[in-house]
């Protein structure tokens, strides 16, 4: 109780109530991603950020809007991720394998259960909703940071390299939570290393060079 009155005390600087809405965000995201965002109420919410009704619904007009918070800060996780890509000085084709090797790596951490972003669009699938327009405007501008790391590599393909890219990583994501989290990591890697090795051996102009000995699933299969 005592949190929940200094919480309270210290709206007039904006501090305790920031802290306040950190734990409300915080708290969303877990359950969430763990349970859904449809069977997560507001009172559990409440109850488990220790704060009070009334800190709520100063923050977050709705749990919606709440959601809509929620969708933010993965998005913005994101952001932060590709932004240490490259900031650091790595070629295009790092960048990508490093995506990759990101996504092994929330595909097999424990607790994972799919993408954020589809399984929130899967609750939300109006697309006048606010929480699907701000799954899609995730997913516009990560489709548009890949195809422009691909504009790096081919001048006449990117766009379709950027879409070949998201959709093996929504598959990827989606086969790791319903299958074995290994073998969907393996089989992206080895994808994302073909789409690679395609674009980066054609010139502007040239038929598509195929490629045959590239093995799209993960060794021991």
């Amino acid at each position: 109780m005592a949190d929940m009155t200094q919480t309270e005390a210290g709206a007039g600087t904006g501090r305790r109530v920031s802290a306040a809405r950190e734990r409300l965000l915080s708290t969303a995201g877990r359950l969430f991603y763990a349970e859904g965002i449809h069977t997560v109420g507001v009172d559990r919410l409440v109850a488990e950020s220790k704060v009070t009704n009334a800190t709520f619904y100063r923050h977050f007009r709705s749990k919606d809007d709440l959601a809509v918070a929620y969708i933010g800060s993965v998005d913005q996780a994101i952001r932060a991720q590709l932004d240490t890509l490259t900031t650091a000085d790595v070629p295009a084709d790092g960048i990508l394998r490093g995506i990759g090797a990101s996504l092994v790596e929330q595909i097999r951490s424990p607790g994972y259960r799919g993408c954020a972003f589809l399984n929130a669009a899967a609750e939300f699938p109006d697309p006048a909703h606010p929480v699907h327009r701000a799954v899609v405007q995730h997913r516009d501008w990560f489709l548009r940071t890949i195809t422009n790391l691909f504009a790096e590599i081919t001048t006449t393909q990117a766009d379709h390299a950027g879409r070949h890219f998201v959709m093996l990583r929504d598959g990827a994501m989606s086969a790791g939570y319903l299958g074995d989290p290994a073998l969907a990591g393996e089989t992206l890697l080895r994808g994302i290393d073909g789409l690679l090795r395609i674009h980066t051996t054609r010139t502007p102009g040239s038929p598509p060079t195929p490629v045959t000995d590239i093995d799209c699933s993960p060794p021991g299969t």
